[in-house]
């Protein structure tokens, strides 16, 4: 791997992946694709919200500026409706903006809070908007009513939510866990303190709404099975790793077909991974610069990563002559994203 890493030093695209045409000026801070169709949006520290149409014809991408919204400060968050016809993003300027992109509409706020808003989920089978904030709340929103119709305390600052309905998880800072279930959205399932000793940064909910991933500063990972009859199948792992360098593990997405994952994080890395045989499926070559978010399209034929500074190392880091911000297009193969059948397993054994 350590040649791996010297020979992409310098190398923004080491994986040989096509590029989004026009790229954001400052950092991405989520990338999000539309669940019918190969829309993709970008939320950047430049305060825009971005849309790109993405053509594919064989092994060759192709992508198309559509259309752009502003925010008064950086944008952190997004998520799609179900029907593919709006965009949901929230920021620092506390607010969360519906924008019905097909129509043309114009942006409406339809959520605030009292500090910047970290995550935003649209969940169809409630019809509601959740958005967790660091002003320590989470709250539901019906789009056409002026206030939430439920704030539920968190006990810390919102970093990271993932909803799988009826699964949500919402991590924030001092490692809490709250686990919902959404049929009940006013009550804790769960709450748990994560198995990583260090700050979380990203979550995913399993496929099967069983368990969830949960990804820490500490370039590592943990797999957890929310039924106390499956607490042996918890585990943790290393990963995004240099020798004695430890990246922050920024993204954590599920193929939607196979229900493998993708880590990506601050060492320019992206991983293929099958927690069920516990083995990487595929290391991709590092980049020159963090991945700080990723996603898979939505029959996932594409994984779409943004190679840009993350802040994690501060301002007095950040060099604007060198820190060039890239979104890349990468088409899996299936080598990389099916899972293997675990060694063994038709004896029993696990």
């Amino acid at each position: 791997m350590a040649t791996n890493f010297l020979s992409s030093t310098n190398n923004a695209n080491p994986n040989k992946s096509f590029e989004v045409s026009e790229a954001p000026t400052d950092s991405v801070s989520s990338l999000s694709f539309s669940p019918n169709s190969n829309f993709l949006v970008a939320t950047s520290w430049d305060n825009q919200v971005r849309c790109w149409e993405i053509a594919r014809n064989g092994v060759n991408l192709a992508s198309q500026p559509k259309a752009s919204i502003s925010h008064d400060h950086p944008v952190l968050c997004s998520a799609w409706k179900e029907d593919g016809t709006t965009v949901f993003s929230g920021g620092c300027d506390k607010q969360v903006k519906m924008w019905p992109l097909l129509s043309g509409g114009q942006p409406t706020t339809v959520a605030m809070h009292d500090a910047p808003v970290k995550e935003v989920a649209w969940i169809p089978e409630m019809n509601v908007l959740a958005t967790g904030s660091w002003d320590r709340t989470l709250k539901y929103w019906d789009t056409r009513q002026p206030s939430p119709v439920h704030t539920q305390q968190l006990p810390e600052r919102c970093y990271a939510m993932t909803v799988k309905y009826p699964l949500m998880v919402v991590g924030t800072a001092d490692r809490n866990l709250i686990v919902y279930n959404l049929q009940n959205p006013q009550a804790e399932f769960k709450r748990i303190i994560s198995p990583l000793k260090y700050q979380t940064r990203c979550l995913a909910a399993f496929p099967d709404q069983q368990g969830f991933l949960v990804g820490s500063i500490e370039g590592r990972v943990g797999v957890h099975h929310l039924d106390e009859s499956q607490q042996s199948k918890n585990f943790t792992f290393k990963c995004h790793r240099e020798g004695n360098e430890i990246y922050s593990v920024n993204s954590l997405n599920f193929h939607p077909v196979h229900h493998t994952f993708a880590t990506a994080g601050s060492d320019g890395a992206f991983n293929f991974w099958d927690k069920d045989s516990k083995q990487r499926l595929k290391a991709m070559l590092r980049c020159n610069q963090p991945i700080p978010c990723s996603t898979f399209n939505t029959d996932g034929s594409i994984f779409a990563y943004s190679v840009c500074y993350d802040w994690s190392k501060g301002a007095e880091n950040h060099n604007p002559a060198t820190a060039k911000t890239h979104i890349f297009l990468h088409l899996p193969q299936e080598a990389e994203v099916k899972g293997k059948p675990r060694i063994g397993a038709t004896s029993g054994r696990k």
